[in-house]
């Protein structure tokens, strides 16, 4: 399969997607920024608890 057959049947695909917008209608981008935003924040609490060089 050749790059420029591979790359219009990606373009293809891509544009068959178009119009859904890609998000199940229970997930609400807050919530999800607001839990991913936590949980690095905790992940970097745990860093700096670990952290015995300073």
């Amino acid at each position: 399969m050749s790059f420029h057959s591979t790359a219009a049947q990606l373009a293809t695909l891509a544009a068959e997607g178009e119009g859904h917008g890609g998000n199940h209608e229970s997930l609400s981008p807050y919530l999800t920024g607001g839990a991913a935003l936590f949980i690095l924040l905790f992940l970097l609490w745990i860093t700096t608890r670990f952290n015995r060089d300073r």
